[in-house]
Order: structure tokens, then C-alpha cells, then sequence
């Protein structure tokens, strides 16, 4: 057990000032229910938070916040010592639109589910600045998703499970609870019991591109059963008084929308410009005195993607060059060995060996 020290918990125990949320941390509201899911399985939360640097108590206010980073460590820890590996299920299973604070409420009270699934994309930055909610639109069906921005996240798999177990109880809290997505994507591999994951009473299917909810597009039109057009107004304005806090430069907003492009195979700089409310030359222009360039953010934003596929899923390399928009596996072959200095290949056998002295180790 590590030894935590005043310094930790100080950090542990930070508040978010005005609802502004530092980079790099994340509100503690979608996991209130830690501690308690702990005890469910006879668990004392206390000397196993303590591993963290975290006390119960920082679990008692939504606003108090945590490191990002430390998040998939403790749900696969809480899984560990309750034997249960499907532990982050059981929290997101928790989570309503009240645990993403104004963000949530701005959905609930939206117009539509296509304004509030598009609103939570463009405000999650005041959620959690190291995600992206990733919503794509078809001819016939629609997905609505969940991104980690930052490569070498620990155990990510359990948050992408707790982030999906949240979309569900969102739709189902606007939409009706006898609705059920077609299809249910993770960007992980299947788990050794999928059974746990059969309440989203859809099609599982492990080892894709992506983490999201697959649905019929006319869903989108629906009015939310807590369509309310005053708390909306006034939701957006709260919004709007957090993001006036936020410095966030056009690189980083760039970042953030370019996982949906991907995921529509429609990452453009002529499409970003146009999700951004600017033109072509504008954005280069803008992104230039900020030292970087569209082409530059989105290699960046495919070596983030590219490793956690090889990392979490078994999808073959090829398969990943085509995700990620390559014209062929040796292009995509090429631009990873720039990124790690080794073939996708190799990286991903590093990875699993690695991973398997770690579980020598734990064992």
C-alpha cells in the first residue's frame, strides 16, 4: 500500500473554483457511488481509496475533483478487491445527468436528443477536459460515444465501460426507459464473462474502433421527457460563465472535435473548419500563431488513437490504417514508426509483455 502523504490529499481533496475544472482532473460526480459500490461487496472503501490518496469524504461532493489519470487505476483496484471485474459497470449503472453537474442539466432540459447529444460534445471540456463525447450521424442510424484524449491511460477499458454504462442511463432518461441501442461498441477486448454486460440488452461486439452506443437516427428527433426551455436558457448561461474561465486555445478545440471526424472518416481540415464556425484559411491562419498546424494535431490525434487500439483491442493493424484514414497499411506502418520508433507490430508485443510482468508481479 502506498504511503499517502498531507501533500496527496490536499491534491486529492481539490475543488473545482467556479466550476472550472483543471486539465488533467476530472468532477468526482459520476462516481459518488465508489465507496458505496465497494461496500455492496463488503469492501471498507477507506484503506483501499487510501492507495490513491483519496478519503471518502471526497466522494461526498459532486464538485471535488480527481486525477484523471488515477481513474482506471481504482476502478480496476475496486475490481480486484471485490472480485468483480466488471466493477465500473456497476458505478456508471449509478450515474443520471445530475452527476455531469451543468452539463447535465443543459441535456436534460434540451429540445431534442440530437441538441442535447451535440451540446454535451461541445460543453463535456467543463465535465472532464480528458474526454471527448463523439456523436456521429448516418443515413439510417446514429452513435453516440466516448474518446479518452490522452494515450497511456491506465486500464482504460473500465472507464470506457463506466462511460457507456452513463450513456445508456442518459438516453434511456430522455428517450423512455424501454429504449435499447441496436448495437453496443468497445474499443476493448471482450471480456473472459460478457455476461455482466448483457443489461444493455443489445448486440455486444468487442474489439472496434470505438466506444458507443449504435441507434436508429430518428431517435435524435425525440423531445426528452425533461425538455424544459427555461432551465435550458438558463443551463447555457451557467455554461457560459464556466468556459469564460477556461483559456482554451484553438489546438485544443481542434483535439477535441477531431475524434468524431475520424469516427465519420470525415477528418478534414475543410470539415473542421466548418464544425468550428471558421473558414479554411482562418483556422490555418489561427493555428499557425499558436505554432502547430491542422495535419500536425490530427497525427497527434492518430498516434493517441492508434496506440490505444493496438494497446486495448486485437484489431488487426490494418484494420487501424483503414479507421484512421490511411490509404494503406504501409502508410499507416510508416507514420507509427515516426510516432514510436517501432512497427505497430512490435509496439503491441512490448505491450503485452509488459502487461503480463505486471500481472506476474500482482499475482
Amino acid at each position: 500500500m502506498r504511503r499517502v502523504t498531507e501533500r496527496q490529499q490536499d491534491s486529492a481533496l481539490r475543488r473545482s473554483p467556479d466550476g472550472v475544472v483543471a486539465e488533467g482532473r476530472v468532477r468526482v460526480g459520476p462516481y459518488m457511488s465508489v465507496p458505496a459500490a465497494l461496500g455492496k461487496h463488503g469492501i471498507d472503501a477507506a484503506p483501499v481509496l487510501a492507495e490513491f490518496g483519496l478519503e471518502p469524504a471526497l466522494f461526498l461532493d459532486p464538485e471535488n475533483t480527481i486525477a484523471f489519470r488515477e481513474v482506471g487505476r481504482l476502478f480496476a483496484r475496486c475490481a480486484e478487491v471485490a472480485r468483480c471485474p466488471h466493477f465500473a459497470l456497476l458505478v456508471g449503472q449509478r450515474a443520471s445527468f445530475s452527476s455531469l453537474g451543468a452539463v447535465g442539466f443543459l441535456m436534460q432540459s434540451a429540445p431534442d436528443v440530437r441538441t442535447a447529444l451535440h451540446e454535451m460534445s461541445r460543453h463535456y471540456r467543463a465535465h472532464n477536459p480528458n474526454a471527448a463525447i463523439v456523436v456521429v450521424e448516418e443515413a439510417s442510424f446514429a452513435t453516440f460515444g466516448y474518446a479518452i484524449l490522452h494515450a497511456g491511460i491506465e486500464a482504460e477499458e473500465h472507464i470506457l465501460d463506466f462511460a457507456l454504462a452513463i450513456g445508456l442511463n442518459i438516453m434511456q432518461a430522455m428517450c423512455g426507459p424501454d429504449w435499447y441501442p441496436i448495437e453496443m461498441r468497445f474499443a476493448h477486448a471482450r471480456p473472459r464473462d460478457p455476461a455482466p454486460f448483457r443489461f444493455f440488452r443489445s448486440v455486444l461486439r468487442f474489439d472496434e474502433s470505438e466506444s458507443a452506443l449504435v441507434f436508429a437516427r430518428h431517435w435524435l428527433d425525440s423531445r426528452p421527457r425533461g425538455a424544459d426551455p427555461l432551465l435550458h436558457m438558463m443551463m447555457t448561461r451557467r455554461l457560459g460563465e464556466i468556459e469564460a474561465h477556461y483559456n482554451e486555445d484553438l489546438a485544443d478545440q481542434v483535439r477535441r472535435i477531431l475524434p468524431a471526424l475520424v469516427a465519420a472518416h470525415t477528418n478534414s481540415l475543410a470539415v473542421a473548419a466548418k464544425r468550428l464556425g471558421l473558414g479554411v484559411r482562418t483556422l490555418n491562419r489561427r493555428l499557425a500563431e499558436e505554432g502547430t498546424s491542422f495535419m500536425q494535431l490530427r497525427e497527434e490525434v492518430s498516434q493517441v488513437i492508434a496506440c490505444q487500439l493496438l494497446e486495448s483491442t486485437h484489431m488487426p493493424a490494418n484494420e487501424i490504417a483503414d479507421f484512421l484514414g490511411y490509404a494503406n497499411p504501409s502508410a499507416f506502418t510508416r507514420a507509427f514508426n515516426r510516432w514510436e520508433g517501432a512497427t505497430p507490430t512490435q509496439w503491441r508485443a512490448s505491450k503485452r509483455r509488459g502487461s503480463l510482468k505486471r500481472g506476474k508481479a500482482r499475482a
